[in-house]
């Protein structure tokens, strides 16, 4: 069974909104290294709308980028992407799929028909199956900045505090350091 690993990218006051972060060649290497690694990703509504209106414009060459963006979004059009929702059954991005009625039988399924891991992004949902006692990894990339604003992650809590579990810790050249927790 592969693992359920939690990517995001937040500032040091835990702000999870897109904007703030540092996106450059080095972070974009360093989501493609991650999104390699994994079979699949898994991606709430919000975050699926937010990514659908973009990269598939840069994958087939319609927006300006950098190589390594592009490299990234070629990639993910490549890239098996599920998405949890309770409101939106079609999704008409390559490779795309709906996860939808029983949130836990369905991530355990994914977890089992993708040895080598399912990659989940998405704040929201990354809380909800936390709850259900899903996610099995951590990888955090932490941006040297204070937004001062939200949404922040875990704002809605955890049902019990977790012990995890430090495996690497790399500080990027921007001075954002990407973390990698496993549960204890």
């Amino acid at each position: 069974m592969g693992v359920l690993t939690f990517t995001i990218n937040l500032t040091l006051d835990g702000c999870v909104d897109h904007q703030e972060g540092i996106a450059d060649d080095e972070t974009h290497a360093l989501f493609t290294r991650l999104m390699n690694e994994n079979g699949a990703t898994l991606w709430g509504r919000v975050t699926y709308e937010m990514m659908e209106v973009y990269w598939p414009r840069v994958a087939r060459g319609e927006v300006e980028v950098p190589p390594a963006m592009r490299e990234w979004a070629i990639k993910l059009q490549a890239k098996p992407k599920y998405v949890a929702s309770s409101t939106r059954k079609e999704f008409p991005w390559e490779n795309s799929h709906h996860v939808g009625y029983d949130l836990r039988s369905d991530v355990e399924r994914l977890k089992h028909a993708n040895p080598d891991g399912v990659l989940l992004c998405g704040s929201r949902l990354a809380c909800e199956l936390d709850r259900l006692d899903l996610i099995d990894e951590y990888r955090l990339l932490v941006h040297p900045r204070l937004a001062g604003h939200g949404p922040t992650l875990y704002a809605s809590g955890v049902p019990n505090t977790r012990r995890l579990e430090l495996l690497s810790a790399q500080p990027l050249r921007n001075g954002a350091v990407a973390m990698h927790y496993r549960r204890a």
